[in-house]
């Protein structure tokens, strides 16, 4: 696959909003075909308005259901070039104490399990193609004990613990980095999914304004 081949198809979680929706326009313009996954149908239809139908195919759907996970694959009609794991979501920022069961599970659900069965579901089609390319964002935070450097999305990134704005508040104002645009960070994915990016595997390739150097 090229940055711009026009016969590249690639799956894209999280494509209704910030870094999800960049990355599936930028697929789009660059000729690619993608198939766009996200849990709000309104979200993807207006993806789909932007891009086109010959561009975009939209499945709304919860990735944490191994349905969903079947559905998205097959929606890929046998070829796969590239996967994008980008949904995500924030936990509110509770310390320990105060993490609640169904917090756990959700945020896992989402931002590794359903990493790992989409991971797990593309590879059949890309080892049998002999290529493939699967980019997995995380925040900052993933890597190191700090918060990530913020990129404007629909993401829930509300503090819902007292205790954390208290205590890290104050912090995280004084030291965050403006804001990223999503665009930002679609072109490195992109080109991370593109045969540009030769040579290249298991990297891992901070795009957080200079935080995690700070």
């Amino acid at each position: 696959m090229t940055a711009a081949s026009p016969t590249a198809r690639v799956i894209v979680t999280g494509a209704g909003s910030g870094i999800g929706r960049a990355t599936a326009v930028r697929i789009a313009a660059e000729g690619g075909h993608v198939v766009a996954a996200d849990l709000d149908p309104a979200r993807l239809d207006d993806l789909v308005g932007q891009c086109g139908e010959e561009a975009v195919t939209a499945l709304a759907g919860d990735i944490t259901e191994p349905e969903t996970v079947r559905r998205i694959v097959a929606a890929a009609g046998g070829r796969i070039d590239g996967l994008a794991n980008v949904a995500g979501i924030m936990d509110g920022f509770p310390p320990p104490s105060e993490v609640d069961d169904a917090v756990w599970d959700r945020v896992l659900g989402i931002n590794l399990t359903a990493t790992m069965r989409l991971t797990r579901a593309v590879l059949p089609a890309m080892i049998e193609a002999g290529h493939g390319s699967i980019v997995n964002v995380a925040s900052e935070a993933a890597l190191r004990g700090s918060a990530a450097g913020p990129t404007i999305t629909g993401i829930d990134g509300g503090m819902r613990s007292a205790y954390a704005a208290g205590r890290g508040g104050p912090v995280m104002q004084a030291t965050m980095p403006a804001p990223a645009a999503p665009g930002q960070v679609a072109a490195s994915i992109v080109w991370l999914l593109s045969d540009d990016a030769t040579n290249i595997n298991g990297v891992v390739l901070p795009s957080d304004g200079g935080w995690s150097v700070a």
